[in-house]
């Protein structure tokens, strides 16, 4: 499942090829899983309005929609918003797209066939399509006004807010992260990545963490977080960005996925271990 730095990424990377254009009109296929929100509520809040705008909340691709005016901005032109500084306009209508597990937004030509698993187009003005694919629709297509994620967002939460957040929690610190609740973003791994930078093992208690331990854990997020963004996400699956590029992360991953090779510090094989339904990797050494 695409996690924070792959939204990101894609959010980034539709908003400086979309942003401007104009949804002329929507089709949806029949399948009723992707659909979150009524078919004819999407179409109705999604057709004839420009796109203003595409940023990340949590793990969510959001489209900011304005009605269509006379003035029109450049499509494709200027750099990117980013997702997690820009705030939405006041009740305005909005497009919210989860990509689930094998979700994809693509910006296609009109002429380009139609990919298998497609279940809604959006034709723009520009005589493009934006496509959503998701072979096991797991993803959700919904309509909103101002959308919220239900927890933090992580690059965003200061310091003493994150130690509030997790000080004190029963359950592990791995699945303390995963609670989207708590922070709206970190997935498994990420969260295992600054784990390990924190040298803190998965399975302990939130609450047997110290005030210190928290600090650096909130710093390894961050920096990990920030790192992955850079290099276009992981590209463990099938994720690629809106330019159908893979991410590069997964080449400096230091424990997930690693299971039995040497730690890239101290050559102690990693190990893993199952906590609450999720793989997690960790190094018996490094961290504690």
């Amino acid at each position: 499942m695409p996690e924070l730095p792959e939204v990101e990424t894609i959010a980034r990377g539709l908003a400086s090829r979309v942003a401007g254009d104009v949804i002329d009109s929507v089709w949806l296929g029949a399948k009723p899983e992707p659909l979150k929100s009524t078919a004819a509520d999407i179409i109705a809040t999604l057709e004839s309005k420009r796109i203003a705008q595409v940023r990340r909340i949590g793990k969510h691709l959001v489209f900011d929609l304005e009605s269509r005016g006379p003035a029109s901005l450049p499509v494709g032109r200027g750099s990117a918003p980013k997702a997690r500084t820009s705030a939405p306009r006041s009740r305005a209508a909005q497009w919210i797209v989860h990509l689930g597990m094998t979700g994809r937004m693509l910006v296609c030509q009109a002429d380009e066939p139609v990919a298998k698993h497609t279940h809604a187009i959006a034709h723009l003005a520009s005589g493009r399509e934006l496509r959503f694919v998701d072979p096991r629709r797991f993803g959700r297509l919904s309509v909103a006004h101002g959308f919220r994620a239900p927890g933090s967002e992580p690059l965003e939460v200061e310091g003493e807010c994150f130690v509030k957040l997790f000080g004190g929690r029963k359950t592990p610190i791995k699945s303390a992260l995963l609670n989207q609740k708590l922070l709206s973003g970190v997935g498994n791994i990420y969260a295992d990545e600054s784990l390990f930078r924190a040298a803190v093992r998965p399975q302990r208690r939130a609450a047997s963490l110290t005030r210190r331990e928290l600090r650096r854990l909130y710093r390894a997020v961050q920096e990990v977080l920030e790192e992955a963004i850079a290099l276009g996400g992981s590209s463990v699956s099938d994720y690629v960005d809106a330019d159908g590029e893979e991410g590069f992360f997964q080449l400096q991953h230091r424990v997930y996925g690693r299971a039995g090779e040497p730690c890239l510090v101290c050559k102690t094989p990693i190990k893993r271990r199952v906590i609450a339904g999720r793989s997690s990797h960790y190094c018996p050494r490094c961290q504690h």
